[in-house]
């Protein structure tokens, strides 16, 4: 809902979204996003429905998706 939320007062597209998750209650933002992405230390389930597995986030894994999607 959060995700939707602030997708519709930006104005963006769904696919100029990234979201980042690994549990199961990232399931959802992640389907909205237009870009899904799991950390390495995800779930099996959040991983399988993800476009790009990284790293986990003590291994900077935030910052090498980023880097991986151009943003940075």
């Amino acid at each position: 809902v959060g995700l939707q939320e602030l997708i519709d007062q930006l104005g963006i597209a769904r696919g100029e979204v990234a979201a980042f998750g690994d549990n199961y209650n990232d399931v959802e933002m992640l389907k909205l996003a237009g870009t899904a992405v799991a950390m390495g230390n995800a779930v099996e389930e959040v991983k399988a429905l993800a476009d790009y597995v990284t790293t986990s986030s003590d291994q900077d894994g935030i910052a090498r998706a980023l880097a991986h999607l151009g943003c940075i």
